[in-house]
């Protein structure tokens, strides 16, 4: 697999909104595989890969869900917090730059801040540095156990996948749940209620 395919690749797989191969995964293959590759260069094809999938995934959730497929009660709620967010840049963006240095998928994310129709050049920039240092990491790991070590890929890849499964159901879950709790009783009083259909 050369550069250019696996940059492809990860777009590809970055602009699913759910059940898509994590992209640590496909570096940790490609890392077990090509032990002589330089992770660092790697890690930086990859982490703008996958910035640039997110950003498709977040323009489609906007073209698509937003303005097709909800309400003007459900629109005028996710605006509640695109006020609050337009104010809190520096926070958003230590959010995302903070999320996405975690282990968690990053798709619930982009999809919610898509249905905001905030623009997407902060939290792209976050997400880039935080998967850079993830990226390194997972690179520098599988290439380190690949030269030490006969490793069963696809024992290691089934251990995770229950955990795929499962997290991948519950990020979409938020991302619904985030469209419909009721943001101006939550900001008011933390209140935790939904709104209705209409």
């Amino acid at each position: 697999m050369d550069i250019l395919a696996l940059f492809a690749i990860i777009v590809v797989l970055n602009s699913l909104p759910a059940f898509a191969p994590p992209t640590w995964m496909v570096l940790s293959a490609f890392g077990l595989s090509n032990p002589d590759a330089n992770p660092w260069m790697i890690a930086l094809v990859a982490a703008a890969a996958a910035t640039a999938g997110r950003i498709v995934l977040a323009k489609l959730a906007y073209l698509i869900v937003r303005q097709r497929w909800l309400s003007p009660r459900t629109k005028e709620n996710i605006d509640l917090v695109k006020e609050r967010l337009a104010t809190q840049r520096a926070m958003t963006f230590g959010g995302v730059l903070a999320y996405t240095c975690s282990p968690f998928p990053s798709n619930s994310l982009f999809m919610a801040y898509g249905l905001t129709s905030l623009p997407l050049t902060p939290v792209a920039l976050a997400a880039f540095i935080g998967r850079c240092v993830t990226y390194s990491f997972w690179m520098v790991l599988a290439m380190d156990i690949a030269q030490k070590a006969v490793v069963d890929q696809g024992s290691i890849f089934a251990y995770f996948g229950g955990y795929f499964v499962l997290t991948q159901a519950l990020m979409l879950v938020l991302v619904v749940l985030f469209a419909k709790l009721d943001w101006r009783a939550w900001f008011a009083s933390k209140t935790l209620r939904f709104i209705s259909r209409t």
